[in-house]
């Protein structure tokens, strides 16, 4: 019997980044999984306030090299890698010269949003996706975390809906407790005009806040999950319109094995509908 693969995809992870309770979910929940007996593969960003040489991180030359095209301009795609030895387990980086080296995350140090977080979430996403195809790597499940990652959803659904890496995966959101105030650039919409996405599936980004963010992401996934006690009052409100499985927030202590039966229900649904 072949073993589940699950792909992490997470804004946040510790040691790279300052402990939260993202980025503790994001180092811990992929080794967990692991120790489950299921393949991971896990990205994240590579923002600027990570010390490659501290992380040994290195580029992985065969991944890199691609050009990602977003608002009519070429986007080289680098891909880098670092190994967490305790948990024997790999963590891949995207990263992008324009995007990624300046060495505050998403707000600048008077704390505004950086104007293009938009370009640089769309170039995430995407760059993830085509990293795991190059990898010939098809998940199971696709489980990301944090708002940066709110595009995934909608691109496996929609844009590579045909691709036979992604044509089974199922996407699981983690959603937490974090809003941004100042809402995306407002032509974010024309910048996602990607294959098989339509103008009525974005039609809610015409105001492109953090709430009309979440909803597209949880429209496009297939299960949810509570990644803090308590999340944004719209957001909480629209899970349960929601007719997909949603996982509550279990604190610290057990959540592994809770999103493990969760992972493990999502498939047994999605092998009953075959039936």
């Amino acid at each position: 019997m072949k073993s589940v693969k699950v792909l992490f995809v997470s804004q946040e992870i510790t040691p790279y980044l300052d402990e939260t309770n993202m980025s503790i979910i994001g180092r811990n929940l992929p080794q967990g999984i692991q120790e489950r007996g299921k393949e991971i593969r896990t990205f994240m960003p590579r923002w600027g306030c990570i010390n490659e040489r501290r992380n040994q991180l290195h580029e992985v030359i065969r991944l890199s090299g691609m050009n990602l095209v977003i608002d009519d301009t070429d986007h080289p795609l680098i891909i880098k890698v670092a190994s967490i030895q305790s948990a024997r387990m790999q963590v891949y980086f995207i990263d992008n010269e324009d995007y990624f080296h300046r060495k505050s995350i998403l707000t600048n140090s008077k704390g505004k949003s950086f104007d293009d977080n938009d370009e640089r979430a769309i170039f995430f996403a995407r760059g993830v996706l085509e990293t795991v195809k190059k990898l010939r790597w098809a998940p199971d499940i696709i489980h990301c975390h944090g708002w940066f990652s709110s595009f995934l959803p909608i691109l496996v659904k929609r844009t590579y809906k045909e691709d036979p890496v992604f044509a089974k995966s199922k996407v699981v959101y983690s959603v937490y407790n974090d809003p941004f105030k100042t809402p995306l650039n407002s032509k974010v919409r024309e910048k996602f005009e990607l294959e098989n996405i339509t103008k009525k599936d974005v039609e809610i980004l015409s105001t492109p806040s953090y709430e009309n963010l979440m909803q597209l992401a949880l429209r496009f996934s297939d299960g949810v999950v509570y990644g803090d006690e308590t999340i944004e009052k719209n957001t909480d409100e629209y899970i349960k319109t929601l007719k997909v499985p949603v996982l509550g927030y279990h604190g610290m202590d057990d959540y592994i094995e809770e999103t493990n039966q969760f992972y493990d229900q999502i498939l047994n649904i999605a092998n009953n509908d075959k039936k």
